[in-house]
């Protein structure tokens, strides 16, 4: 005979989800007809879209913005941007300052942004040799993944702390740094050429990204000297990750003064295709 304390169990056991199953079951719906077709897909949700691009605007150095900011920003009208920050803010991945009636990210986007880190292998695996070469060149390494017209930092360490530029995981580095010329560079030219065709006056000059396709053939790795930012070298090479993750691209950056152009090329380049090679599943 079940106890009482065997009966409640078993209730509660036929009552509560069972989460593991449900983490565990693929999507049912099948999503092969809408690929490719962007926002013209009738599975595209618009309002879903216009919120993220409002939380897109707030990016490194940007502390708060208010609805005439975000209007300004993202092109959309001044009452849309006011549901779509009332609802962020509700939902708290905004929060809003009535001292000067703008808004700041809420700790929901903290949540997200955590969550992706947390899972992801790559970030995981890298960690240690980016480590030891920001130790042995005193730059500063970081690991960036492409996110629509930028490279975001999912990691990165700071050789030497005299560095004056210490940008953060969460940073979106232009596509006309060493990242994002390296990751450009390591598409197919019809792709390539769809996105920069896509970018407009974002996307790098073409010559670069011709030049960064020679280096990559030539040397494995992609070169912005004191072109990005006056007086910042940096150098990055692109790969897939055995993960099975996707392409990232790993780079090493720093004042010219600490990482001058010749010693970017000999000595550091091959240093940062190193420190990929246990991370490389195929070339990107």
């Amino acid at each position: 005979m079940q106890s009482f304390s065997d009966n409640k169990r078993a209730r509660h056991a036929a009552t509560k989800p069972d989460e593991t199953l449900e983490l565990s079951q693929p999507a049912r719906r099948k999503r092969s007809a809408g690929v490719g077709e962007g926002a013209n897909s009738p599975d595209f949700i618009t309002a879903l879209a216009r919120g993220l691009d409002v939380l897109r605007c707030f990016r490194h150095g940007v502390t708060a913005l208010g609805n005439l900011d975000l209007a300004r920003l993202t092109g959309l009208p001044k009452p849309t941007i006011s549901r779509i920050t009332y609802t962020l803010t509700e939902l708290g991945y905004l929060r809003y300052h009535p001292d000067t009636g703008k808004y700041s990210p809420g700790y929901g986007v903290l949540a997200l942004g955590f969550g992706l880190l947390a899972g992801l292998e790559v970030r995981e695996l890298a960690k240690a040799s980016m480590t030891e070469l920001a130790r042995d060149t005193g730059g500063a390494v970081a690991l960036g993944a492409f996110d629509g017209d930028a490279m975001t930092y999912v990691e990165a360490i700071h050789g030497s702390s005299a560095l004056y530029l210490r940008l953060p995981v969460g940073y979106r580095a232009s596509l006309d740094s060493a990242m994002g010329r390296a990751y450009l560079a390591s598409l197919p030219p019809g792709p390539c050429d769809e996105m920069m065709a896509r970018l407009g006056p974002a996307a790098p000059p073409p010559d670069a990204i011709v030049r960064a396709r020679e280096e990559l053939h030539e040397s494995g790795c992609c070169f912005a000297i004191g072109e990005w930012q006056s007086g910042i070298n940096a150098v990055a090479v692109p790969f897939t990750s055995i993960t099975g993750e996707g392409v990232f691209v790993m780079s090493c950056g720093g004042p010219a003064s600490l990482l001058p152009a010749p010693d970017l090329r000999t000595r550091v380049g091959p240093a940062l295709r190193a420190a990929i090679a246990g991370l490389a599943g195929a070339a990107a």
